[in-house]
């Protein structure tokens, strides 16, 4: 059988995107506790992903966001990456969420720093995967954004962030241009 080298791309992309959800469940996370989710975008729902981040960008006037919809278009896949929001139980010898402890932050309905701290932690180890399997890959936010509102994640998955991942002659996402 011959493959095309569209069809090899297209299986190193999602062979990737499969190493990529393993790298971050196996990234250090605080207290050894996992409250990560992951899921891989391709298809029909990767235009869906662009229509809700054009969406975004004409309600909030973002150049950028537009931008970013049409680097999701030139992508072969988007790998999400979502945290829930579980206070770790450190307590009063934490306070990095600016409250006295975690009882405090949950009834102010503060944010626990940990969750963000082991997304960040997880998406290095991601983005060093792809790079290494000489995937072209860009970190969005706004594409995580657009990602938490047509609720790809389970429900209780807050933040999210999202890697696109291409393969191509030159990186869509190298020279993004947009205006503000």
């Amino acid at each position: 059988m011959v493959y095309t080298s569209k069809q090899a791309e297209e299986a190193a992309v999602l062979q990737t995107a499969n190493a990529i959800c393993a790298a971050i469940r196996t990234a250090p996370k605080t207290k050894g506790q996992d409250f990560l989710e992951t899921c891989i975008v391709t298809g029909d729902d990767l235009e869906r992903l662009a229509v809700r981040l054009e969406g975004l960008g004409a309600e909030f006037g973002v150049g950028f966001v537009l931008r970013d919809a049409a680097c999701v278009r030139n992508s072969a896949a988007v790998v999400l990456a979502g945290v829930q929001n579980v206070r770790r139980g450190l307590n009063s010898l934490c306070q990095y969420c600016g409250h006295d402890d975690c009882a405090a932050c949950s009834a102010a309905g503060g944010e626990c720093i940990y969750g963000p701290m082991d997304l960040g932690i997880a998406l290095g180890s991601a983005v060093s995967l792809a790079a290494d399997a000489r995937v072209d890959n860009r970190i969005m936010f706004s594409a995580g954004r657009a990602a938490m509102d047509l609720h790809f994640l389970p429900e209780g998955y807050g933040c999210c962030i999202a890697i696109a991942l291409s393969v191509s002659g030159k990186s869509p996402y190298f020279d993004r241009k947009s205006t503000r």
